[in-house]
């Protein structure tokens, strides 16, 4: 089979890819945005203590000289006094052991009047607009003003170095992220595609009619689950193939021999070899009877499987129907060689069935033991009140049936004697019919061992509410 070309495992791939990539994406931008954000507040607050300390400084400048005049005639002093600045960014109290005396070159001085006395912006007697100004005080007088250009002067070109490097690493990282996403996504793509494929192909196997395939379960996940529903499927489809070729074989059989006689029979009368008699007559009336008792069953039985059996449910006295049964049979019975006795519940509580499929069972039933028993056997038949549920127990006495087949007695055309001759038994079809049936009753049946050495047929049936 051709595989193809855009697969599960391309697409999961690409799917777990592209979901890393965004989430790449989006956390590299968002990580952009958070240190320019960071970064800027940083650089601000740098300033603005910055700032402070200038006018620290040139508040006891004032104090100490008692105007501007000597600042304004000497631009070089102004320089000096702006480098003796500590670096700002040290914690409070700390010396940095290399202080670098970094400090934009537009600071200006104003007096109190907001005249220019020293500027080393651009042009003289300039101040940049939208300076911040910082108040000089003196004993709580305003004697001049610090006028700190705006943004982005400001910043430092060791500043943008450092801002530059970080974005960049944050690009690197994110780039290393989406190479080792896709390794991620081509390993996680495969590990569990893979469980998938071998379950395809086994699929396509049992499509096939290789009905033994089974594959490997070896996870408790999604996939091991399904991993054993397929063999199970698998062993369902085993089982009912193997029923089918054996039912076919089985029906083939059972229709072969009464055919077979009447083809006898017939062709003796064509060549003259049997008169045409009462006698022979009821031999080949025989034969079709059990044809047609065969292919009844059989329609039966089929109507059963699908659910399309009738039923006319109805409150029912299950007591007084076996005793009627059982009334039946006693003769045939003693005339076999058997005694059937029988313990049932006067006035047991009734329960929801139809009469007629319930006599159906119960003459499979006692045909059952009738033709399966030993001459000089017994069959005990027993119907009482177990709780919420009706019991009956057919059981009779020997031969037996081996523990291990007991289960299969339920089977369509499943006889213990393989040889299937129709001496020891019927076309197997009686007791599969009864299991349909108690089930849809709602009720349940199963085969044990019969302490009297045979079979005991155990069947429960729930009562009709009160």
């Amino acid at each position: 089979m051709e595989s193809p070309r855009f697969g599960v495992t391309s697409k999961l791939f690409l799917a777990i890819l592209a979901t890393c990539i965004i989430v790449t994406i989006a956390m590299g931008m968002a990580v952009r945005f958070s240190f320019e954000r960071g970064f800027r507040h940083y650089t601000d607050e740098r300033e603005t203590r910055r700032a402070e300390a200038i006018t620290a400084i040139l508040a006891d400048y004032y104090r100490e000289a008692g105007d501007w005049d000597e600042l304004r005639h000497q631009t070089r002093r102004w320089w000096r006094l702006l480098r003796s600045i500590p670096d700002t960014g040290a914690h409070q109290g700390e010396r940095p052991p290399n202080p670098m005396p970094v400090v934009p070159p537009s600071y200006a001085l104003l007096d109190a009047r907001g005249n220019t006395i020293v500027n080393a912006g651009p042009g003289p007697g300039s101040v940049p607009r939208g300076s911040q100004r910082h108040a000089i005080e003196v004993d709580g007088s305003v004697v001049g003003w610090l006028a700190v250009p705006p943004r982005p002067s400001a910043i430092s070109v060791i500043d943008e170095r450092f801002a530059a490097q970080q974005l960049k690493a944050t690009w690197l990282i994110s780039a290393l992220s989406v190479v080792i996403a896709a390794i991620v996504s081509v390993l996680l793509a495969r590990s569990l595609i893979a469980p998938l494929r071998r379950l395809g192909r086994a699929t396509h196997r049992l499509a096939g009619g290789d009905y033994a395939t089974r594959v490997a379960a070896n996870s408790r996940d999604e996939l091991g689950q399904l991993a054993r529903d397929f063999n199970h499927l698998a062993l369902t489809l085993e089982s009912n193939e193997r029923m089918r070729r054996d039912m076919v074989a089985d029906i083939s059989h059972e229709l072969r021999t009464p055919l077979a006689i009447l083809q006898g029979e017939l062709e003796a009368m064509q060549d003259g070899v049997r008169a045409l008699t009462p006698a022979s007559l009821s031999s080949l009336q025989t034969e079709v009877a059990t044809l047609k008792k065969l292919i009844d069953d059989l329609y039966e039985l089929s109507l059963a499987d699908v659910g399309a059996m009738h039923y006319r449910m109805t409150s029912v006295d299950a007591g007084t129907l076996l005793e009627a049964v059982c009334a039946s049979y006693r003769e045939r019975m003693a005339a076999g060689g058997l005694t059937l006795h029988t313990q049932i519940s006067p006035h047991t509580p009734p329960i929801h069935g139809d009469p007629q499929r319930l006599t159906q069972l119960f003459n499979n039933l006692l045909e059952n033991s009738l033709r399966y028993t030993d001459p000089q056997g017994q069959t005990w038949v027993r119907l009482h009140v177990q709780g919420n549920e009706l019991e009956i127990v057919v059981e009779d006495s020997a031969p037996g049936v081996p523990n291990e087949l007991l289960p299969r007695l339920f089977e369509r055309m499943f006889r213990v004697d393989p040889s299937r001759s129709r001496e020891s038994g019927g076309s197997g079809l009686g007791l599969a019919l009864a299991a349909r049936i108690v089930e849809a009753h709602g009720g349940n049946i199963q085969a044990l061992a019969s302490p009297l050495g045979g079979v005991r047929i155990l069947m429960h049936f729930p009562l009709l509410a009160a």
